[in-house]
Parts: C-alpha cells; structure tokens; sequence
C-alpha cells in the first residue's frame, strides 16, 4: 500500500482531470448535436422531393397545387391541434407571416391531424397562413425531412431556391425567425 501524499494528490488531480474532460467532450458533442440539427442541409434536394411530390389539401376539401409556392422563402410548419407547444407557437408565426408576406415569405401550416378537429381549431382560432392538412401521413413525411423522432412541432425553412435554412424540431423562437431577415 503506497502512502506517499505527494501519490494520493496526483491521483485526485488526475480523476478531477479525466472527469472534468468527459464533462466537456459530454458538452461539447451535445452542442454539435444541436448545431447539426438546426444547420443548413446539403442533401435538400432529395429530401425535399418528397414534399414537392406530396398533396394536401385545405381544410375546406379544396386542393392545393402545392408547387406554387417554390421559388419564394417558405417555412413548412407541422403541428396538431393536440400539441400544446404547435398551438403556443402559431401567433408568434402568424405575426412573422403577416409582417413579411409583402417580402415575398411563405408560411404553410401541416396539419397532422384529423380534418374535423382542424376545423373546429380553426373556427376557433383563426390564423393568415395557410393550413392544409397532412393526416397521419405528415409525421411519415417529416421524418422524411429530417425529423427521425417525428415530434411536433416540426418545422422547415427554406429560401428562394428551395434550400433548406433550418429544421427545427420543437416550438420556435422569435430569435430563430427574425434572423431569417
């Protein structure tokens, strides 16, 4: 058994410095997680093709050609009227959307829920963007944009050309939009 004090303290310091290391690299891989979820993708193109290639419609059984709204910046909302933190985000996107329509922004509004219970929440309150319904088949269609977990909400942004700008999983911040400008 060694009893050298000058030993035990080295020991103490090297445990505190291996700890404190895992600690960090801990930190530091949750951080990077975090940047790679809400950074730009470069593989858009084929992820986004099952969006452009997708159909919706509006609450009100009308159809939407969904390919007129390439070519401007848009921001692709998933939700349901069930989810506490989508119902708590949409004034806050409504108000991103009423003040930059006239700037060429887009805001569409998914729907992953049932027509009835969209229209009821619609009638109830009311927004400018918007809303067209995905079904079940929404949370299938995030997934296939980025979203693996398929929480809600979800959203994806893109600019004019069609390149993805964020995914964000979770209720936005008026930060997150207002860098969009």
């Amino acid at each position: 058994m060694n009893t050298n004090p000058e030993s035990s303290d080295s020991l103490k310091h090297r445990r505190r410095f291996v700890i404190g290391a895992t600690a960090l690299g801990g930190l530091l891989a949750g951080g990077l997680a975090s940047w790679f979820k809400n950074t730009p993708s470069q593989s858009g193109a084929k992820e986004l093709e099952k969006l452009w290639s997708s159909s919706f419609q509006h609450p009100n059984g009308e159809d939407v050609d969904w390919n007129k709204f390439k070519g401007k910046p848009l921001i692709v909302n998933f939700w349901a009227t069930w989810c506490t933190p989508c119902v708590e985000e949409m004034p806050l996107i409504d108000r991103f959307y009423t003040e930059n329509e006239a700037k060429g922004w887009q805001v569409i509004g998914l729907a992953v829920d049932q027509p009835s219970r969209v229209k009821s929440f619609l009638s109830q309150t009311p927004v400018s963007y918007p809303i067209l319904l995905a079904g079940l088949g929404g949370t299938e269609l995030s997934r296939a944009l980025g979203n693996e977990s398929g929480a809600l909400p979800f959203t994806l942004i893109l600019n004019a050309n069609g390149h993805v700008l964020l995914k964000k999983i979770g209720k936005l911040k008026a930060d997150e939009l207002s860098s969009l400008l």
